[in-house]
């Protein structure tokens, strides 16, 4: 069904949700930004240690506020409505014109594309690392929302040219261990939080981009080129 909407209708869409959040907060309801980052936060403290009873209690008290509080805005009303009117449009639509679907047949000449399993998943909440064990090293590009990243790159064979590990996340740490003969590249960027490569720290990171790059980056091989992005949180780039 989604096939039929374009790519070009569901960006006019987002961009008029976009404008209407905006209006709504900056002339109706200017508290929506507080009501928003602070049930963020009590999911955040009830995530981190859920197993204890009071940080069960914040963490659903802070589900249950956000929701509410995002289901209030103007611009998710709009964006609700307009998929429904769509989908009742498509259903009647799809009576008059039914969808023709006719299997598809690959030559067995052609190479069929291999869809390989990635190391680490879109995730928005809770924690996720790489295999504790030896795997089959592919490219990272993720993003996230809350909990931490650990990746273990002692446990994997690099390529001969350039690793690349590409991660944007919202709250959480990000930790990533190099084996020592491996060169880094790193570009790290934080709304708020900390910065320890190596033996670079920089204990207060405030809408910052910190950049680090090993002496034999240029010149040696294996390497890695790791591009971070946090809103909130520590990232730790430690050799092992």
């Amino acid at each position: 069904m989604l096939k039929r909407l374009s790519t070009d209708t569901i960006n006019t869409l987002l961009i008029i949700g976009v404008i209407l959040l905006v209006i709504e907060i900056a002339f109706f309801n200017g508290g929506l930004v507080f009501s928003v980052l602070f049930s963020s936060l009590l999911i955040y403290l009830g995530w981190k240690k859920y197993h204890v009873l009071w940080r069960k209690i914040c963490f659903w008290i802070g589900v249950i506020s956000l929701v509410l509080t995002v289901l209030s805005m103007i611009a998710v009303r709009f964006l609700i409505i307009a998929a429904i009117i769509f989908f009742i449009s498509h259903y009647f639509k799809s009576r008059k014109e039914p969808e023709h679907i006719s299997p598809e047949i690959v030559d067995g000449k052609e190479e069929v594309p291999h869809q390989e399993e990635p190391i680490l998943r879109q995730k928005f909440f809770g924690d996720q690392s790489t295999p504790d064990r030896s795997y089959q090293w592919q490219d990272v590009n993720i993003h996230g929302g809350f909990g931490d990243r650990v990746i273990d790159l002692s446990q994997t064979v690099l390529p001969q040219d350039e690793a690349v590990i590409s991660i944007r996340h919202i709250v959480g740490n990000l930790i990533i261990y190099v084996p020592y003969e491996v060169e880094v590249s790193i570009n790290h960027s934080a709304v708020i939080g900390r910065v320890s490569i190596f033996q670079y720290k920089k204990s207060n990171v405030l809408n910052q981009v910190v950049s680090y790059r090993t002496q034999d980056y240029v010149t040696k091989k294996p390497r890695v080129k790791i591009i971070t992005s946090l809103l909130s949180g520590d990232i730790e780039v430690k050799r092992i």
